[in-house]
């Protein structure tokens, strides 16, 4: 079926189907682009930085984290090693206030995908409805067996289609929303893991100097 058709069967649903479509794509692009440039660096950018502080390198560790800012785990750790003269338990409410600030970075447009998902299912069912009211509008019952039936098919191929869209751009979506969301709790915890090595190295340093 070539492509205008496939929309003219699938009735006016299919436009609101079709923005979701390319919306999903694009933001499903950059979400991707965006974990394979985290995953890419930072495991080896975080354990740089902690051979550094662990040999008191402290300059050195800093000069490290502010040349890959760009990271999230990097601005947390710079956040909380900026700040001067913080007691252990300070440092460790400042790593966590940082970290929850990068959350809507590592959760960025999940809400989207939420209501992609929840929409383009409904919008299918909408169809659906249309292409039936459209069916049996057309339905004449003198004429069943007869010649007038292109109505009643167009009707139910609009229900089809429109149906079968609006399942096809959901799953699709759902797919990429739970990879996204797996890769979020697994970046926060793996976040909460060096942060509290950063931590554990932070309070011997801070017990030595007293």
């Amino acid at each position: 079926m070539h492509i205008s058709n496939f929309f003219q069967a699938g009735g006016v649903v299919m436009f609101p189907l079709l923005f979701f479509s390319v919306l999903a794509v694009g933001l499903i692009m950059e979400r991707i682009t965006f974990w394979v440039k985290l995953s890419g660096r930072q495991n080896r950018v975080v354990r740089e930085f902690l051979n550094f502080y662990r040999q008191n390198n402290v300059v050195s560790a800093l000069d490290h984290l502010q040349k890959n800012s760009d990271l999230p785990i990097a601005r947390i750790f710079l956040a909380a090693l900026e700040l001067e003269e913080l007691t252990p338990e300070e440092f460790r409410l400042a790593l966590e206030s940082e970290a929850q600030a990068e959350i809507p970075l590592l959760k960025r447009f999940q809400n989207i995908f939420d209501t992609i998902i929840g929409l383009a299912p409904l919008l299918g069912l909408l169809g659906t409805v249309l292409g039936l009211i459209a069916s049996f509008a057309s339905l004449d019952i003198g004429d069943i067996g007869r010649t007038k039936t292109s109505g009643v098919t167009s009707g139910i191929s609009e229900a089809l289609v429109s149906t079968a869209s609006g399942l096809v751009v959901a799953i699709i979506t759902l797919f990429f929303a739970n990879t996204f969301r797996g890769l979020y709790l697994r970046q926060f915890a793996w976040i909460q893991e060096y942060a509290g090595q950063l931590e554990l190295l932070y309070r011997r340093q801070y017990e030595r100097s007293k």
